[in-house]
């Protein structure tokens, strides 16, 4: 699997990353299966969150096979300061694990939350302190929403988060507003040499109605085909150090796949096959938190 540099850290990394959102409810022997998968595949930056229901849980089994040999990262979704520390605690606990190479403020998709995240005794105090004890390497911010990519630019001008995890594919970047937020946020990246990563890269739409076929809160795209064209559209832009995997289990070998072919398909092709997807449309139109 191609590796990219994953900024100032460093880090030789896989260009999927494992989601650990498709952890969040499924046994212990599903979770072994696919972090298994995953690893022998060539994917060695796992990311979780103290909010994916039980997914640290299950990811604590393989940390004494794979710990030394992957890039592991958790989030915390509190903005006080006594809060997200307590959620770092509770995480490195759950994991079973002594430090995590990466703390991210986790969902911060607005001005408002970031002024509360980045605030006197918000959670960026909290991660900041973690990281002068060891118990995180670097801190990096994540969001949501249209808005994500410029608060994530705000974000940078504020403190020089060493990753930023951003939404990114074929239908929003058919949006010129959010395009050249997106621009403007690469630009950025680059500048200060932080590592972008980016998710919503097989999502489909928002769910049609309240029969869902997959754990994912948005509906993702699940032909071979069209998953193949949103993952080379993503990695085509040099600028992403690497995509998130889709947050359900039975998906992520359909990912896996697509980043062999990626290189295999020109951007004619890629433009062909997401421009005639059925029911392609943002996932922001409606979200459930």
């Amino acid at each position: 699997m191609e590796r990219r540099r994953l900024g100032r850290l460093e880090h030789m990394t896989s260009v999927l990353v494992y989601g650990g959102a498709a952890l969040g409810d499924v046994t212990q022997d599903e979770a072994d299966e696919s972090i298994a998968f995953a690893f022998e595949s060539g994917i060695n930056q796992f990311d979780t969150a103290a909010d994916y229901g039980d997914s640290e849980l299950r990811l604590a089994p393989s940390m004494g096979r794979i710990r030394d040999q992957i890039f592991l990262s958790t989030k915390t979704g509190r903005r006080d300061g006594e809060g997200a520390r307590r959620e770092i605690e509770r995480s490195l606990e759950r994991l079973g694990v002594d430090h995590v190479d990466l703390l991210q403020l986790h969902a911060i998709g607005d001005v408002d939350d970031l002024d509360s995240a980045t605030g006197p005794g918000g959670a960026l105090e909290a991660a900041v302190a973690a990281r002068e004890e060891g118990l995180v390497r670097a801190i990096g911010i994540t969001g949501h929403g249209d808005d994500a990519p410029a608060t994530h630019l705000e974000a940078l001008r504020r403190f020089p988060f060493e990753t930023v995890l951003t939404p990114w594919n074929w239908i929003l970047a058919s949006d010129p507003g959010y395009r050249g937020h997106f621009e403007a946020l690469v630009e950025e990246v680059r500048r200060q040499d932080a590592a972008l990563l980016t998710i919503k890269t097989i999502s489909r739409r928002n769910w049609p109605s309240d029969q869902h076929s997959y754990a994912t809160w948005y509906e993702p795209f699940d032909s071979q085909e069209i998953v193949d064209a949103a993952v080379a559209f993503v990695l085509s832009n040099e600028a992403v150090t690497g995509l998130a995997c889709v947050g359900e289990v039975r998906l992520v070998p359909l990912m896996v796949e697509a980043e062999k072919r990626a290189s295999e398909l020109s951007p004619e092709r890629v433009e062909e096959v997401l421009g005639a997807a059925t029911g392609y449309s943002s996932p922001f139109i409606s979200m459930p938190f």
